[in-house]
């Protein structure tokens, strides 16, 4: 039995409104969390290959294409639903767990990188959340993983995400990670934010996204942040991540190449030879 501060999505009116599976949830740990979440008899958590972190007995692992929520479909609309992921550099597989027992158990998601684990419920977000190509974790089955294209040709090109970002449709509860810390803002009518491109975790369906340039050359040339930020015009719910994985990772290889910046030291490049990181 879990503890009271288990989140637990219960309300009769949700219960009537619901057609994905209905899972309870609770989020472990502080910068490397992980997801447990309960299944009760025959209900199926789907998430994305290499995720998983453990199961009790009792619950059964099985690959599928795509996301899972086109059962009555056919073969090939499923053979499309897997294809479309291609489109956003995931895999053409998933994987359902099921609660095949006759009590109720437990599955565990793990995140791939430090950052936070951000709880979805869709049916309270009108039934859509955007997201970057990554963000996705896990999701109650039921729940729709398809893309996202970007209608203007500035906002494809240069918005860090490129034309595709997935989207999450149903009525369900979904599970995203991102990077570092997470905020989260509640835009008004007409409120606009400018973002750096790369630090959007996902939005609503009634925010409006779009591509800047910077003003200035020696912005443009010398500052150091790109030549777009990206503008999100409220209304709706946005979610900001403060360590994008790409900034991450390119702060990483520049200290493994040698070429560091040695911010701060008047030795600049000589203080690689002289700590033994310069050959």
């Amino acid at each position: 039995m879990f503890p009271a501060f288990f989140f637990v999505i219960n309300m009769e009116s949700e219960k009537r409104m619901r057609t994905n599976h209905e899972i309870d949830y609770r989020i472990h740990g502080s910068e490397m969390q992980c997801v447990e979440i309960e299944l009760d008899p025959q209900e199926t958590v789907v998430a994305e290959a290499g995720a998983f972190m453990y199961m009790d007995h009792g619950i059964d692992m099985s690959t599928i294409f795509g996301d899972g929520s086109k059962e009555q479909g056919g073969f090939m609309n499923k053979l499309f639903s897997a294809g479309k992921r291609l489109l956003t550099g995931e895999s053409l597989f998933m994987t359902a767990f099921t609660n095949n027992s006759s009590g109720k158990k437990q599955v565990s998601f793990a995140s791939p990188y430090p950052g936070k684990i951000i709880p979805v419920d869709l049916l309270q977000l009108n039934g859509k959340v955007i997201c970057q190509k990554d963000a996705f974790l896990c999701a109650a089955k039921g729940v729709s993983v398809g893309i996202e294209f970007q209608r203007k040709l500035g906002t494809g090109l240069f918005g860090g995400e490129g034309f595709i970002m997935q989207k999450l449709e149903g009525d369900g509860m979904a599970f995203l990670h991102a990077g570092g810390h997470i905020i989260e803002r509640e835009l008004q009518p007409g409120e606009v934010l400018k973002i750096d491109t790369g630090c959007i975790v996902g939005f609503t369906s009634t925010v409006n996204y779009e591509i800047e340039m910077v003003k200035g050359i020696k912005n443009m040339v010398f500052g150091g942040e790109g030549f777009f930020y990206a503008t999100l015009r409220g209304p709706g719910k946005i979610w900001l991540q403060t360590l994008p994985v790409s900034r991450l990772a390119s702060r990483i290889i520049s200290y493994g190449s040698g070429n560091r910046k040695e911010e701060g030291s008047v030795l600049g490049g000589l203080g690689n030879l002289l700590d033994g990181d310069g050959f």
